[in-house]
């Protein structure tokens, strides 16, 4: 465990590194990036290796940082935020991987990357509330740079969106935990500390500052109605950063609402948890039939993002183990399916056809063209759709089964949009792999003229994704036998319903 707050620091040496190498050429920034992404992921691998399960975090750093406000730089990790340092090295990984073409300014553009991967490993081990504030915003920041410079399909406006939206929930996040420091009287910003004062405060003060405090995270959550930056800054982000945002970046602000946000104000979870439940259901639902109407595979794939993270807030609200196991462990379904799906339509397809177009797409014989492409996308199209043997099964069941403790309703309406999911997936893999029409000249045309193959770094990213979906999956303890002991922590029991899994 005291391997993990290495992840930080080598991941900022890492983009020292890569810009200096990206001077002498982009070869050198894309090795530099893939040592460091690779390394950052071993870190947490060796880490997890020797993890000993139980309630509470396990301190790695602590010290005095600005002693004048309380604040100290305190680094801690239980098996939720394992999880998701795990995902976040697998999914950094794969992501240099399908940056491989990146050549304009590449000493830039991975020195944004890993600064991002630095602020991300930084949120997940924060014990103290605002270091993980200042992790949260060092991530934000290179999403605009890694968008409005290497982005396409109005990349200004999507960078421009998605940072106003991110901004304005850091504000209402700050402003809820200054609130709650002074109304409480917290001695300091520990996550803790702050928990047992702010749980203590009245409950109108606390469903005020729960509202501030959880909806300035869920906004990067992709909580509707204050979703519509997800789809807009993934189409337009590159394929490395569009697998980052939707697999570990969203993970910040569910991470946020369920470490900062439910342990520090149990009154007000109460109080909002119907209206965060439906916000959740509606999103699934509506994300989903935009998905199912949309021409662009790659927007298909972003509103597919957001329905699906709208799993994970569901699983919050129920505010029960197993649901919100549930949704811990779909932050890392939806981390690893998420980033597969844009590596093929944004990589694989789009590099290769130069159209995301769905009617394009079904005049070329792409799974004859592009086998691997096609079996990736099918096999990730079956994950998101939650079939057993893939990661997004035991997640939805479990946050299903855990929403029908609450209320069979929210448990109802969130099973149709299963069957919205594997309706626009389907449509989506019928149409881009296998609606060739051999009649028509333009299919002609495309045949005579071969694609170039998927290439090596393509082909070794896809598998580690795949990878990961396939063996939890399978084996759901491997992450469960983390999370449901964290979950037994004295913070989280305050707040949550059921012991058992």
């Amino acid at each position: 465990m005291s391997l993990l707050p290495w992840t930080i620091a080598f991941s900022l040496i890492g983009a020292g590194l890569a810009l200096a190498g990206g001077a002498r050429s982009a070869a050198a920034a894309r090795w530099i990036a893939l040592l460091t992404a690779a390394g950052g992921g071993v870190l947490t691998l060796m880490a997890a290796f020797h993890f000993a399960p139980g309630p509470g975090l396990q301190t790695l750093v602590d010290w005095a940082w600005i002693p004048e406000f309380g604040i100290r730089f305190h680094l801690a990790a239980d098996g939720i935020s394992l999880t998701l340092l795990v995902l976040t090295g697998v999914a950094a990984t794969a992501g240099v991987l399908f940056s491989w073409n990146i050549t304009d300014q590449a000493g830039e553009y991975f020195a944004f990357y890993l600064v991002l991967i630095a602020g991300v490993y930084g949120v997940f081990l924060s014990a103290d509330a605002f270091v993980l504030f200042v992790f949260y915003e060092l991530a934000i920041v290179p999403k605009y740079f890694l968008i409005a410079r290497w982005g396409s399909t109005n990349r200004e406006y999507a960078a421009m969106k998605l940072a106003l939206y991110s901004f304005a929930g850091s504000a209402l996040v700050l402003a809820g935990l200054l609130g709650a420091h002074a109304a409480g009287g917290a001695g300091g910003f520990g996550i803790g500390e702050l928990a047992s004062s702010s749980s203590r405060l009245p409950p109108g003060e606390q469903i005020g500052l729960f509202a501030l405090v959880f909806l300035g995270f869920a906004v990067l959550a992709g909580l509707f109605p204050f979703h519509t930056w997800a789809p807009t800054g993934h189409v337009a982000a590159p394929t490395g950063a569009s697998m980052l945002l939707a697999g570990v970046v969203m993970k910040l602000g569910a991470y946020g609402c369920l470490r900062v946000a439910m342990p520090m104000f149990p009154a007000g979870l109460a109080y909002w948890q119907p209206a965060i439940a439906w916000l959740a259901v509606i999103g699934i639902l509506y994300a989903g039939f935009i998905a199912l109407v949309q021409d662009d595979l790659k927007f298909v794939v972003g509103y597919s993002s957001v329905s699906h993270m709208g799993f994970v807030l569901l699983g919050l609200a129920a505010a029960n183990v197993r649901a919100v196991s549930g949704a811990v462990l779909q932050m890392f379904s939806h981390g690893v399916i998420a980033g597969l799906l844009f590596a093929v339509v944004g990589r694989m397809l789009y590099e290769r056809t130069h159209t995301r177009r769905l009617a394009d797409l079904r005049t070329m014989p792409l799974h004859r063209q592009l086998p691997f492409a096609a079996a990736v996308f099918v096999l990730a199209g079956l994950a998101s759709m939650g079939l057993p043997g893939f990661s997004g099964f035991p997640a939805e069941l479990s946050i299903l089964i855990g929403a029908w403790q609450s209320s069979p309703i929210w448990a109802a309406a969130a099973a149709f949009g299963v069957l919205v999911a594997a309706a626009f997936t389907l449509r989506a893999v019928q149409l881009a792999f296998f609606g060739f029409r051999p009649e028509s000249a333009a299919a002609a045309a495309a045949q005579a003229h071969p694609l170039p193959p998927i290439t090596a770094p393509e082909k070794l990213g896809a598998l580690l994704l795949l990878g990961a979906t396939v063996l939890i999956g399978l084996k759901p303890d491997v992450l469960l036998n983390w999370i449901l002991p964290s979950l037994q922590s004295p913070l989280f029991q305050a707040v949550l319903k059921g012991g058992s899994r």
